[in-house]
């Protein structure tokens, strides 16, 4: 068998897929690519087992139709220093002998049997369908990834659990102490379903959808999941279990409402948050007429610092603690100019959504306090 490929076009769809391949592999034939010739296109695949990439470039010559698996290392090493020219792989597929020519050299390696590569499972019949613009599933995406748990007692919260009505499809993803809630009105299914994304498909996405147009198309049954883009498909083992009840969690008629403008407010929780114990990171936010006084103290070090930011606050002056790390990753992952801050009482979670909600969405985020001392 024989083919000739362009060295960028199949170096940039092999380093995409090879963000599946884990470091330590129970199987040794995970360490390599799966590339099979079928009628003038190459397809590429690459997995761990649980998740299945695979993509295809097209070949400016072909002889001849195979498939063999390679060692993923040492193709893309050297592969990667390799400028744009064709490259003509000559593949034995008896002996697995492979000869790959360039301009100037040629590499001789050997391959492995394909047939010792997993085939990743077919999806049942009645699996749901749901398509949706790559934009709005990577927007949803990067809003909730980073709430996401390392829970090994309650495996469910480690993904992105995604909730499918007629009416929207709502992306959710909490580690307990924080929350995100993104609802999109663009995308929804004639039946209500759900399934739980886990955290390293959902990764392996928010990578590759900034470079795809169109839509994508999400089929899911009880077990796995497959997402068809345009240039990618992948194959992933969802999360099994039930994901808690998250509308329950989230107060409504939070009397203490204010606004802030929130590049100042992150600026400000950053310099104050220095000061704060290196144990908790607690910092103390105090709301009066207009003004939110942010407030931090480490005991052990007598260090202390505060900083009032102006806000539109009408209402009795309260006092919430918050870790601040977290907050700060919150209002990062919100981009409208203004925010507003929902507050209860001090024991209650406080609820952060943007001023301004993008076009079809419907964002909302969600912070558990801690105890003040005094």
């Amino acid at each position: 068998m024989k083919f000739i490929v362009s060295s960028t076009a199949l170096f940039s769809h092999l380093q995409a897929i090879s963000r599946v391949i884990n470091s330590k592999n129970s199987l040794p034939i995970l360490d390599c690519f799966l590339l099979e010739m079928q009628d003038g296109t190459l397809s590429m695949t690459a997995s761990d087992n649980e998740t299945t990439l695979s993509t295809t470039v097209e070949v400016n010559e072909f002889d001849g139709d195979g498939k063999f698996a390679i060692s993923s290392k040492t193709l893309l090493e050297a592969l990667k220093e390799i400028p744009e020219q064709p490259l003509t792989f000559q593949v034995n597929l008896e002996t697995l002998e492979i000869t790959v020519q360039y301009q100037n050299g040629k590499y001789s390696l050997v391959g492995q049997n394909a047939n010792e590569y997993p085939q990743p499972q077919e999806l049942a019949n009645d699996a749901v369908q749901v398509n949706m613009e790559a934009s709005v599933l990577l927007t949803g995406i990067n809003r909730c990834i980073f709430a996401t748990a390392d829970d090994e007692l309650r495996p469910v919260m480690n993904g992105i659990y995604f909730d499918i009505t007629p009416d929207d499809l709502t992306l959710v993803a909490s580690d307990g102490h924080k929350l995100v809630r993104c609802k999109t009105f663009s995308a929804h299914s004639d039946e209500k379903a759900a399934f739980i994304l886990p955290k390293k498909p959902a990764s392996l996405l928010k990578n590759l959808l900034p470079k795809e147009q169109g839509d994508v198309q999400i089929c899911f049954d009880d077990r796995n999941a497959m997402f068809t883009l345009e240039n990618y498909r992948m194959i992933c083992r969802l999360i099994e279990g039930r994901y808690p009840n998250y509308n329950s969690v989230i107060p409504q008629n939070n009397p203490h409402k204010t606004i802030i403008d929130r590049t100042s407010f992150i600026s400000a929780l950053r310099r104050v948050a220095v000061f704060s114990s290196q144990a908790s990171s607690l910092i103390k936010l105090s709301l009066s007429n207009n003004l939110i006084k942010i407030s931090a103290q480490d005991i052990d070090f007598s260090t202390s610092a505060e900083e009032t930011v102006p806000c539109q606050y009408e209402g009795n002056p309260m006092s919430i603690g918050f870790k601040s790390s977290f907050l700060i990753d919150i209002l990062t992952n919100i981009s409208s100019q203004n925010v507003i801050i929902e507050l209860a009482d001090p024991s209650r979670a406080g609820v952060v959504v943007p001023e301004e909600q993008e076009e079809n969405e419907d964002l909302l985020m969600l912070l558990m306090p801690m105890m003040l001392n005094d």
